[in-house]
This record gives structure tokens, sequence and C-alpha cells, in this order.
């Protein structure tokens, strides 16, 4: 068995949870001793694992299909997950889920990463297979380390006082970022950074207005930031703060339950089946909240749910995500 990884536009999608999701089939793949490649030109292979939806995507599966090759899709978008992102998502949204529909139903199987966008993808009225397999989480990378938290502290010119609440992610509305703001706003006594980075030019102008200085002096936009700053930022700051409005999972979850940090996110039904409101993580539905919960977990008067966090992402590992796909390529295979 042998398989070809494909993902086009691999740079431009690096810094999104997608290219994350790449790396992480890397490694689960040799993790179980499963050949791949990632060279669309190399014709030695089995199955066609596909993450990306461009013209190249189309004509990727559409060539794998002639030579008799199986296709698995990864389903990492949905139609609902494209609204409220880039300029113009939202008047086209309805034609991408018919795009989105006519790329997955060509493949033998669909791979999403939770059941909540299995449901949404059987929604659209798919009859190909769909499992739902977590995009994974490397657990050594993300050990808090002392050196990795001081160098996140020290770029930021941090005191050691100072009470901070990270996000990451794109500079999406969908992702929160609006709500992120105007709670910062009402605390002002806490520091708030959002690490990511979009495009300008592709983001509403009250976004790029928002992240460009429209925004309190707590409120810090470094951009993106890779290594030891921001891995040591998950474990170092008092709080993960996540309102996003819609994920099919959420890497950057994922990341920070590995750094053993409280996290507190929107209460939306991705989460459903693996988060619980006060076993692993903390929730709420509006900005009155979150803002309650903030003070309370910031406080200490709330239990803290690191330890509970860890374990939810342990099962989430590399190394079990790398046997799911195992035999989910071996039953694809084994297809007529």
């Amino acid at each position: 068995m042998k398989v070809l990884l494909y993902f086009e536009g691999e740079k431009l999608l690096a810094k999104s949870g997608i290219g994350r999701a790449l790396a992480h089939q890397q490694r689960a793949l040799t993790n179980v001793g499963i050949p791949y490649t990632l060279d669309r030109h190399d014709e030695d292979y089995d199955i066609l694992h596909i993450n990306t939806y461009g013209v190249n995507s189309l004509h990727m599966v559409n060539k794998a299909k002639r030579q008799g090759k199986k296709v698995i899709y990864h389903a990492h978008s949905t139609e609902e997950d494209f609204r409220n992102s880039f300029i113009g998502s939202n008047q086209l949204s309805p034609l991408y889920k018919k795009y989105l529909v006519n790329l997955y139903a060509r493949a033998d199987q669909l791979i999403t990463p939770t059941p909540y966008s299995k449901e949404l993808l059987e929604k659209y009225g798919l009859t190909v297979p769909i499992k739902a397999i977590s995009n994974g989480i490397d657990l050594a990378k993300y050990q808090p380390k002392v050196e990795k938290e001081q160098a996140f502290r020290d770029y930021f010119n941090l005191d050691a006082q100072q009470k901070v609440i990270i996000s990451v992610g794109l500079f999406f509305e969908r992702k929160g970022i609006l709500d992120f703001v105007e709670i910062a706003k009402q605390l002002p006594e806490y520091t708030f950074i959002w690490f990511g980075h979009t495009p300008m030019m592709t983001i509403p102008k009250k976004i790029r207005d928002l992240v460009n200085g429209n925004h309190p002096d707590n409120v810090l936009f470094p951009g993106y930031i890779k290594g030891d700053i921001i891995e040591g930022a998950y474990s170092a700051a008092d709080l993960f703060f996540f309102p996003s409005y819609e994920e099919t999972e959420g890497i950057v979850v994922l990341e920070a339950l590995a750094s053993r940090q409280q996290i507190l996110v929107r209460d939306i039904p991705v989460y459903k089946g693996w988060l619980e409101e006060n076993e692993n993580a903390y929730m709420a539905k509006d900005n009155l909240g979150f803002t309650t919960k903030i003070k309370a977990i910031l406080d200490g008067q709330l239990p803290n749910l690191t330890d509970a966090g860890y374990r939810t992402a342990q099962e989430k590992s590399i190394d079990a995500i790398g046997q799911e796909l195992k035999a989910v390529y071996q039953q694809v295979l084994t297809k007529s």
C-alpha cells in the first residue's frame, strides 16, 4: 500500500488548520509504517488522499479515477464554515456547497474531523461512506517548557503578574474575532493576544480596521508566529479563549488541550462528544457568559480542568489517528 497525499496551494494554506492537518497525516502514516508521497507526478500509488479543493485537486481526482486508483477525500470544509470568512463568502456559499458536493461525490471514501461535520455532509445528500477521524495532535510538540514560556513573555514584554488570554485563528468574523475584541474592552485589566494572519485584501473592511488599530490597547495582533513563542504562549497564558461560531474541529483547541491549558469556547455543536462543559472545558453562548467565565477562571473561582483536557488530547494523538487512517485505507483497498 502506498498513499499520495495531495495538497494544492500548500504555501497559501500552510498557516491554516488544514495545513497543519497535512503535517499530522504525514507523521501519522510514518508512525504506522505506511509509505506515502507528496509528489503529484508519482503515479506509483494505490490511494489518493486529497485535502484541498482547487482546480488542480479536481484534476487529480479525475486522473486517479481514470487510472483505477482509490480516492479518499478529506472533507475539512463545509458550506457552514465557509460563511462569514472572506469578502463575498456568504453570497458564494450556496455555489461553494454545490462545488464541494461535486468533489466529495467522486471519492470512494470521505474522512471528516468530527461527528458533527459528518452529520453536515450527510445532510448534503452524499452517499459516499463517511468516517469521522480527528485531525490529531502532536502531544510532544506542545508539552509545556520553561524556556518556551519565557520566550513568549520576553517577546511581548509581559511581567510575571500580567494575566494573559490568547486565541489563534484567521481574521474571520466566523472565528469570533469581533467578540474577542469587544470582551477585551470590558476587561481592560487583562492582556488579549490573537495569533494568526489573513491577507487583508480578502477580508471585510470592519475586520481590517479592527486588526489595523480599531481596538483597545490591551489587545495585540502580532500576526502569524510559529515555534517557541506560540508554543510557549499556549502553556504560559492564563486562558485559551476561542469564541468561534463554526468549526469542523478546531485544531487550535487540541493544541491548547495538549499544552495543558485552560480553555473557554463557544457552546456550539462541533464539540459535542469530546468537550464537556465543566469537565474538560468551559463554555458559554454569548459575550456576557464569556465575560463572567473569564473572570471566574482567572480569579481561581472555577476548578482547573487541564488534566482532563490533556486526557482528551491524548485520545486524539497522532499515533491513535495513524491507526484509524490505516484501517480506513485497508477497508477502501479491499472494496471491489
